[in-house]
């Protein structure tokens, strides 16, 4: 589980710099470095929504570990 708490994590943070520097100074990374809405691009993008969802499962966790 932890190997997948890990990964997720990841993905996540991945996608909170790509939102800032897309807020910031309007720079999509993933776009630029994979394509704009190639399928690799949509494959990261969706990845990451998925870790997000997953993530919210941290929550109950977190409270399981007080």
């Amino acid at each position: 589980m932890k190997i997948l708490d890990y990964t997720i994590l990841t993905l996540v943070i991945v996608g909170a710099l790509n939102w800032g520097l897309i807020g910031f100074f309007d720079f999509d990374l993933v776009s630029t470095l994979f394509g704009q809405m190639s399928l690799l691009t949509r494959i990261i993008y969706a990845a990451v929504g998925i870790g997000g969802l997953y993530a919210i499962s941290y929550y109950g966790r977190m409270n399981n570990e007080i």
